[in-house]
């Protein structure tokens, strides 16, 4: 049995029909979430635990598979500690869960921008322009960071590493002056300018607690054309990451994951979340996993340095 829009299914009993071979067959290579989701503030879901709970046993429901990123997966260990029988399957783009090596829906993600900035290396380059590409990751650089490197983007600002805007002029004017045609610079969403380096437009807070975007890299685009003089654009890739045919890498893996998450809930292994080590599908406390976020660690991002510029 499946619940529409996520913890609102569960919470207001919002069900569908079993989710029998009928229901799924050929769900694989469909992008999207196939149930629904929707954003629910942390602090309604945690008074709703007992309605929730409520659901479940009002279904007849022994185990509940919450598939989903960090706010999915935190909920999920609520329950569990709470005594619900909860196996975790961690799905997100951003690849920020801890305690995985990759989340499903990141490779497809990456895939995507890649190819998007792929074709902007072509026009970029036929009007020597510097080209400006922003892709999803609020706090995380994963998306930046692989796809700036397939893509052989030439620099990638990430929320990991704040970024001196002299820096990024200088290297842009550098890449000029040797006689190149073109600049491609990949920003994440969450990337933000060290002190005193530029200051970004206050998008206050939203009602989940989350700081509201204000789009960096079009307000970092005219502070380049102020600095160095230099025509600059800007594309936002936005939800676009989010759809379309899954890549053959993250259809094996959801699948594999929801193999084991069955497996997992027959088992009696409670309290646990599907994760990838290696190319092995392990269980972790789901504690664990949401005790913090998965972030582009310093060595990674230096490898990815190696070809800035």
């Amino acid at each position: 049995m499946g619940f529409q829009d996520g913890w609102r299914g569960l919470l207001e009993d919002r069900k569908i029909q079993i989710l029998n071979n009928d229901r799924t067959d050929r769900l694989l290579t469909k992008g999207g979430t196939i149930l629904g989701t929707a954003r629910t503030n942390p602090d309604v879901l945690r008074a709703g635990l007992p309605r929730i709970k409520q659901t479940l046993d009002d279904n007849g429901i022994d185990a509940l598979i919450p598939i989903g990123g960090e706010g999915t997966l935190t909920a999920a260990s609520w329950l569990a500690d709470e005594g619900v029988a909860v196996v975790g399957v961690p799905k997100t783009i951003d690849n920020d869960i801890d305690c995985t090596d990759t989340t499903f829906g990141h490779d497809t993600a990456v895939s995507i921008a890649t190819e998007a900035i792929d074709r902007l290396h072509t026009t970029a380059e036929s009007h020597q322009r510097v080209m400006l590409v922003e892709v999803m990751g609020r706090h995380a650089g994963w998306i930046a960071i692989n796809s700036g490197i397939a893509s052989g983007a030439h620099l990638t600002l990430v929320p990991e590493v704040p970024f001196d805007v002299d820096e990024v002029c200088a290297m842009v004017k550098r890449r000029f002056q040797r006689g190149d045609s073109h600049f491609i610079c990949v920003v994440a969403e969450g990337a933000h300018p060290a002190p005193d380096s530029m200051t970004l437009r206050d998008g206050g807070i939203d009602e989940f607690g989350h700081v509201r975007f204000t789009g960096v890299a079009q307000q970092l685009a005219p502070e380049i054309e102020r600095r160095i003089g230099k025509e600059v654009r800007v594309t936002v890739l936005g939800h676009v990451q989010r759809g379309g045919t899954p890549t053959p890498y993250d259809r094996v893996l959801a699948t594999r994951f929801g193999v084991h998450a069955a497996e997992a809930v027959h088992a009696g292994r409670f309290g646990q979340m599907v994760s990838l080590r290696g190319n092995e599908i392990e269980l972790v406390p789901l504690s664990e996993a949401t005790k913090q976020l998965k972030l582009v660690p310093p060595d990674r991002y230096r490898e990815a340095a190696a070809f800035f510029g």
